[in-house]
C-alpha cells in the first residue's frame, strides 16, 4: 500500500514538482534532517492540491498507527497555536511540512520517503517492498502544552513525559543516584542531527539492576515510541529489542524532578536510543527521538540487500 501511494503522488506532479520532490536514493539530502522551521529540499504541502494533501496523509497512515498519525498532525497544527503567540514570525506555519521521495518506489530497489518540518521528521527506508527503516524518527512540541485560545490544555507528547516519570518516581534512593546522570539537563538533544546517533558510553542505570515491575514502566515508555508505528513495526521493532537483551538498556535522567523544572532522560542500549528533552520556555517545549543505532536509514538490512543483489548479479 507504501509503495502504490507514493507512486500515486508521483503521478499527480507536474514534472517541476516532481523535480522539487523526487531525489535519488543515493543523494546526500537523504541525510540531511532537521527538526527547527529552517527552509528545506523538498515540496511543501502548500504547493500541493488539496488531492494531492489528502494522498500525503494517506501515505502517512501507511506507516504510521492511528495514534501515530493523530501524533503527527496534532504536531504540525500547533503551527497555528505559534502564529497567534508570535504573528510576526514567518516561520511559523502549519503548511511548511515537506515530503521528499528518494530513489523510485519499487517493490525491488530500495527507496525512501520523508516529511519533514518543524518538530517532526520521519525518516522511512523500504527495501524489497519490506519497510526497514524508520529512523530517525524526531517528534517535538511546543508549546507542549497549549495555554491560550480554543486549543488550550491542549498537551502533546505528554504520555513520553509521564511514563518517565512514573520510572523515576519508582526508583529507590540508590537507583536514582545511579539513573540520574546531571542535576543540570542539556540544553538539547544531545545527538541532535547528526547524521550517525553516537553517545561515547552507557549511563544511567541498568535494566538489569531494576525490578520486575521497573522494567515494565521501561518498556512501556519504550512502547509509546514504537507505537507511533503499525501493528508490524511494532512486532518487528519490541521483537529486537528483547533478541538484543532486555538487560543492556540503561535509563538516565537529568534535570529537576519536579513538574516546570527543565528535565532530560534518555534510554539507551547497544541498538536502540530514545533521547526526550523539555528544558526550552520554561519546560514547555519537547524535543524527542529516537534513533536505531544499526538500522538509520537502512542500516545493515540496506548493505545486506546490495550484497545479495551483487551475488545475484554476478551469478548470473
Amino acid at each position: 500500500m507504501m509503495l502504490q501511494t507514493a507512486q500515486a503522488l508521483l503521478d499527480s506532479l507536474s514534472a517541476e514538482a516532481r523535480t522539487k520532490l523526487q531525489f535519488p536514493f543515493g543523494d546526500e539530502e537523504r541525510f540531511n534532517w532537521f527538526y527547527t522551521p529552517v527552509l528545506r529540499q523538498g515540496l511543501t504541502l502548500k504547493e500541493m492540491t488539496i488531492e494531492q494533501r489528502r494522498v500525503v496523509h494517506a501515505l502517512l497512515r501507511t506507516a504510521l498507527s492511528s495514534t501515530g498519525y493523530l501524533k503527527a498532525t496534532t504536531i504540525m497544527q500547533l503551527d497555528e497555536v505559534l502564529q497567534v503567540m508570535e504573528p510576526d514570525n514567518p516561520e511559523r506555519d502549519p503548511e511548511r511540512y515537506y515530503l521528499m521521495i528518494f530513489g523510485m518506489p519499487s517493490d525491488t530497489s530500495p527507496w525512501g520517503w520523508r516529511i519533514e518540518g518543524h518538530h517532526l521528521s520521519l525518516n522511512f527506508t523500504v527495501v524489497a517492498n519490506d519497510l526497514v527503516t524508520v529512523t530517525p524518527a524526531f517528534w517535538g512540541a511546543n508549546p507542549a502544552e497549549v495555554r491560550i485560545g480554543p486549543h488550550c490544555g491542549l498537551r502533546t507528547l505528554s504520555t513520553e513525559e509521564e511514563l518517565a516519570r512514573d520510572l523515576l518516581g519508582m526508583l529507590d534512593d540508590q537507583q536514582q543516584a545511579r539513573a540520574i546522570i546531571n542535576v543540570t539537563a542539556p540544553a538539547d538533544l544531545i545527538t541532535g542531527n547528526q547524521r550517525i546517533a553516537r553517545l561515547a558510553t552507557l549511563e544511567g542505570l541498568a535494566t538489569g539492576k531494576m525490578t520486575a515491575k521497573q522494567c515494565d514502566a521501561l518498556l512501556r515508555i519504550i512502547s509509546e515510541y514504537t507505537n507511533n508505528l503499525d501493528q508490524q513495526q511494532v512486532e518487528a521493532q519490541l521483537k529486537r529489542i528483547h533478541d538484543v537483551g532486555i538487560e543492556q538498556l540503561h535509563f538516565a535522567w537529568a534535570g529537576g524532578r519536579l513538574r516546570g523544572e527543565p528535565h532530560y532522560y534518555r534510554i539507551h542500549g547497544p541498538t536502540l536510543l530514545i533521547e526526550y528533552d523539555n528544558t526550552q520556555n520554561e519546560a514547555n517545549h519537547i524535543h524527542t527521538v529516537w534513533r536505531d543505532l544499526e538500522y538509520d536509514w537502512g542500516g545493515d538490512v540496506l548493505a545486506q540487500h546490495y550484497a545479495e543483489s551483487e551475488h545475484h548479479h554476478t551469478r548470473s
